[in-house]
């Protein structure tokens, strides 16, 4: 089952014409997870002709505007869509402040529930995937996200027709990598079963370069990785605790990470976007540049 990630906004602090701000839908099996909800979001759902109201995550990396300012209209639509699930908002300090002020301010009425949990470290787990977050560094409490696939051990259908073992609890232990017998025959876990490997998405916005970053996104098969500012604009970033295309880039091999998807696109740069990935790639080959409403599957 692939993980697919669809950019519904990719701009920095101000929109452009052709990018909205900052919000990325990470969908995986029955789960759709929203981290951060800037402006306008709920009509990007429109026009990449999703379903809001399959949402049942949102991820808050931090409470700058143009990460939360689509919040209110997204609850709002999600209250006039029928929504009927239980609602988990997840952040950093002070997120349960900050929604509980948000629906006070924009009273509309709602039949969902709304559940807030201000985290850090592994927060959610299955037994497919965890979620996991670190602490960034951007003047106000921020954080990083990692959803995690676990490596899974899958039954090989052929092998197992032919070896005519039935459909039935005997399924699950050879799930569970244990051998089984079977009218009499033994049958061992590593012939009839395989390894599926597990996959990691990291999404690193806003904030400056520092020593968590790597280790938190290490072995990353998709980086999603901010890109504020040019590399001759290092002190610019720093200044205002963001990251350039080159830094961006440098993360992404120093943590052995697959693929670079650079977002969070200064307007400066609308008429020469070239220009940050022609830098990123000459760091790390395999960067590209996100567009608003671009699909990414892994």
């Amino acid at each position: 089952m692939t993980i697919k990630i669809t950019f519904l906004g990719t701009a920095d602090q101000v929109p452009s014409a052709s990018r909205n701000h900052t919000a990325v839908l990470l969908t995986y099996k029955g789960e759709n997870i929203l981290i951060d909800c800037g402006e306008g979001t709920q009509r990007q759902f429109r026009k990449a002709k999703l379903n809001p109201c399959k949402v049942d995550k949102i991820l808050i990396t931090h409470w700058h505007g143009d990460h939360i300012f689509g919040l209110p209209g997204f609850l709002s639509t999600l209250a006039l869509s029928g929504y009927n699930k239980k609602l988990i908002i997840y952040g950093p300090k002070r997120t349960e402040t900050f929604v509980k002020e948000l629906l006070k301010v924009f009273n509309f009425e709602r039949k969902y529930q709304i559940e807030v949990k201000e985290i850090s470290g592994k927060f959610f787990e299955t037994d497919e995937f965890y979620l996991e977050a670190e602490k960034m560094e951007h003047g106000i409490p921020t954080n990083a996200y990692c959803f995690v696939k676990k490596d899974q051990i899958r039954i090989n259908k052929e092998k197992l027709k032919k070896s005519k073992v039935p459909s039935s609890p005997l399924i699950s232990k050879l799930k569970a990598g244990k051998n089984i017998s079977y009218e009499g025959k033994k049958y061992f876990a590593k012939d009839l079963t395989y390894l599926e490997k597990g996959k990691k998405v990291s999404f690193v916005f806003d904030t400056r370069l520092n020593k968590r970053i790597v280790p938190f996104v290490k072995d990353s098969d998709l980086l999603v990785c901010e890109a504020s500012y040019e590399a001759e604009m290092e002190n610019q970033a720093k200044e205002h605790l963001h990251l350039t295309s080159v830094q961006a880039a440098e993360i992404a091999k120093k943590s052995k990470s697959d693929k670079l998807i650079l977002t969070h696109i200064s307007q400066r740069y609308d008429k020469n976007l070239k220009k940050i990935l022609d830098e990123s790639q000459k760091v790390f080959k395999n960067s590209e540049l996100a567009k608003d409403l671009d699909n990414f599957e892994i």
